[in-house]
């Protein structure tokens, strides 16, 4: 198999490292790794395969310089933005982490599990579009069930935690918590998010649209449309929890069908990529803690509604950083070497 120069953009960010860890877990062919970030990482190093390798300055004309074939950006939309044209002229396919591509026409948003076949259409622009985090691990719990039932509705709460918003929001999470047992919690900081976030949970990510939704919160209705190739009705509030990582979200689907939670719990075993954890008698269930450095997405508290024969209710629980980002982008990666392989 042909091996690949991979660049890296924000190779020391919080998904930057965990692309990194991915590419070292699953044995990527890798030709030559090159870890990008901007002027002021230069002298700072990242580790790979037992390696340090030095990061070299995010330029224009970079990724012509290193030969890059390969390009896994994780470094915010206005450096993609930016960045990953020139990436793209210089021969290198694009797969963007950030949100500025993901609802581009011409720019396919992919999630494996769900809609493979639109990689396929990385030669539009050279770019593929990572999706938001609370919406990978969604759409790969909704496409099986769909294909079953008929998917007509979703409503959706998600519990997010720090790391969605970086290393910074991490640390002031750990800040605060070690400013509460020092009593001093009134003289922590508050700058990573709007409120407090220790002993808080905050019902704001991002910023308020006119209809009152966060924009977190229309990235999970309009990006769900588009990967699933399907109108959902779709509605979700979107909450900031203080945990270190694993998004979680409780879900209500409503289908076109009468549904049953045992046949849901045995779709849902045999899809790809879903551990189910769901024995209530054992008190066994999806949680954040249980997710963390795992690349699979899990699902647990599967009821029917009481009222409605066509509605189920779930849990669903993934590693933000992983699922959420490194995994899908590799993974994406993956994929597309498939495709050009075949071709």
């Amino acid at each position: 198999m042909k091996k690949y120069n991979v660049a890296v953009v924000g190779a020391n960010g919080a998904v930057g490292e965990e692309i990194l860890r991915v590419l070292e877990e699953i044995d990527f062919p890798l030709n030559r790794l090159i870890p990008l970030a901007s002027a002021r990482s230069i002298g700072k190093q990242v580790s790979f395969n037992d390696e340090n390798f030095d990061i070299i300055e995010l330029t224009h004309d970079v990724f012509e310089k290193e030969a890059v074939e390969i390009a896994l950006f994780s470094a915010g939309g206005s450096v993609s933005a930016e960045f990953a044209p020139h990436a793209v002229r210089a021969g290198a396919v694009v797969i963007d982490n950030t949100s500025h591509f993901r609802m581009e026409p011409n720019v396919p948003l992919v999630v494996p599990e769900v809609n493979p076949e639109d990689i396929a259409l990385w030669k539009n622009t050279g770019i593929i579009a990572n999706p938001n985090c609370s919406t990978i691990q969604m759409v790969q719990t909704l496409k099986p069930l769909d294909n079953v039932y008929d998917l007509v509705r979703v409503d959706v709460s998600t519990y997010q935690a720090t790391s969605g918003a970086g290393k910074t929001a991490m640390q002031e999470l750990v800040n605060q918590m070690q400013a509460f047992f020092a009593f001093k919690l009134d003289e922590a900081e508050i700058k990573a998010f709007n409120q407090q976030i220790a002993l808080n949970v905050i019902p704001q990510i991002d910023k308020f649209t006119e209809n009152g939704y966060t924009k977190e919160e229309m990235k999970m209705v309009n990006e769900t449309t588009k990967i699933m190739h399907k109108e959902i009705a779709l509605s979700a509030t979107c909450v900031r929890v203080p945990v270190l990582r694993g998004h979680s979200e409780a879900l209500t689907l409503t289908f076109d069908s009468e549904v049953s939670a045992n046949e849901a719990k045995a779709i849902l075993e045999k899809a790809p990529n879903i551990v189910l954890v769901d024995d209530p008698e054992q008190e066994l269930y999806p949680m954040p803690k249980d997710c963390v450095d795992k690349n699979e997405t899990f699902v647990g508290r599967i009821r029917e509604d009481v009222y409605a024969n066509n509605m189920l209710h779930m849990f669903v629980v993934a590693d933000n950083l992983r699922v959420g980002a490194a995994t899908n982008a590799v993974r994406i990666a993956q994929k597309w070497i498939e495709m050009e392989e075949l071709a």
